[in-house]
């Protein structure tokens, strides 16, 4: 069984890590990388949906499956080295400054039009500006910090604990901004029609047109800690690895 497989129920083909070696010294070795054709026969793809409603996730279950060993990539029980590659880069791309600095914009301009209820704007209100303000402070530096790695990527550097700083802060600020959005559109973020919720939908959204999909987005990303390796783990990381503990 492997869970958590995002848009499986849309895809061809699913790659997973499989054991190998049994006998490999450490849990990390005796792993391959494996292509597996999902119309493979035993094959069984179960949808999870999530809090948010969406369905994205996915169990694939396996009885009695069959892959051919030349669907293996790269080297057998080297596998575990390709996946940190690739959650190097996954972390590195969790860190969405683009994303999250369209979505401070939005925030401001919604907190312009919501009423602070005294004949003022939420804007009006110097505490959510200082919350405001705080949340941009850690989106400039996160910036920055993922120019540079992105940089040392382009100058041939691989991607070493530097991803777990920025899948942590980017998932955190992501998520801060996610809740300041619900508590600044107050009962207008939180509609009872499941449909309304949904920012793709042509249901008449209850409440400003910019509240649209934002408890959606809110509840989907609360996985943003969890998803490419959880935040405990990439402290773990950071750590060892970093500060040698």
């Amino acid at each position: 069984q492997k869970i958590w497989t995002s848009h499986a129920h849309h895809a061809d083909w699913i790659f997973a890590l499989v054991r190998t070696d049994p006998n490999a010294p450490k849990k990390q070795e005796g792993i391959s990388f494996l292509l597996i054709d999902l119309k493979t026969p035993g094959i069984e793809i179960r949808p999870i949906i999530s809090m948010d409603g969406g369905h994205y996730l996915n169990e694939v279950f396996f009885t009695d499956v069959r892959v051919p060993a030349s669907n293996r990539i790269g080297e057998e029980n080297k596998g575990w080295t390709y996946a940190k590659f690739l959650l190097g880069n996954e972390r590195t791309g969790v860190a969405q400054v683009g994303k999250s600095a369209k979505k401070l914009e939005a925030i401001i301009a919604a907190a312009k039009q919501e009423s602070d209820g005294q004949g003022g704007t939420l804007w009006d209100d110097p505490a959510f500006r200082a919350r405001i303000a705080t949340i941009n402070a850690k989106l400039a530096a996160l910036g920055m910090s993922n120019l540079r790695v992105l940089a040392q990527e382009a100058g041939g550097g691989t991607v070493g604990p530097e991803a777990s700083l920025l899948k942590i802060n980017g998932s955190e600020i992501e998520q801060a901004l996610n809740e300041t959005f619900v508590e600044a559109l107050g009962n207008y973020a939180q509609p009872y029609d499941l449909e309304a919720l949904r920012i793709d939908t042509n249901v008449e959204t209850i409440g400003p047109d910019h509240g649209r999909g934002v408890m959606t987005e809110h509840l989907l990303r609360r996985a943003a800690t969890i998803y490419g390796g959880t935040n405990e783990v990439q402290r773990d990381i950071i750590a060892k690895r970093v500060l040698g503990l």
